[in-house]
């Protein structure tokens, strides 16, 4: 995965574990943190640039270590970067917790995933899909008998 730092205080992109699926992203506070209060959606700055190849997209998941333990998650629950885009990735976050959270510079804020696409090309049929199992029911439905 490449990336630039757009600022030599800027933190490397890193995995986790050898085994690790995804490189968490780090947050980059010019003013030293940012205080997120309760319910309030931010965008955190990570003063990295990606250079992703043509035919793949960088997802962003949030942390399940801040989800969990403070609230704090990604607004759209998970970022979609595609290859044309190369400007700074910000992260967008919020707080679902009841306190005062406060991001310092070089937090990790969530994690990235070097992902190949499969484009989507939308296709108009003419009759509805047939069924493909016994299942009724709509939403919610899934392993009810």
């Amino acid at each position: 995965m490449r990336y630039y730092r757009m600022f030599d205080e800027v933190e490397h992109p890193t995995l986790a574990t050898a085994g690790s699926a995804c490189v968490d992203i780090r947050a980059y506070c010019p003013n030293g943190s940012y205080i997120i209060d309760p319910g309030q959606r931010l965008l955190i700055r990570t003063g990295l640039i990606f250079d992703i190849p043509d035919g793949y997209s960088i997802r962003l998941h949030p942390r399940s270590g801040l989800s969990i333990k403070n609230g704090i998650t990604l607004i759209n629950a998970e970022g979609v970067i595609d290859s044309d885009y190369v400007e700074e990735v910000k992260i967008p976050i919020i707080n679902l917790g009841h306190h005062q959270f406060t991001v310092n510079h070089g937090e990790r804020v969530c994690q990235a995933e070097l992902v190949e696409n499969y484009t989507p090309y939308p296709q108009e049929i003419m009759e509805p899909p047939a069924r493909k199992t016994t299942r009724a029911g709509g939403f919610g439905s899934t392993g009810v008998n």
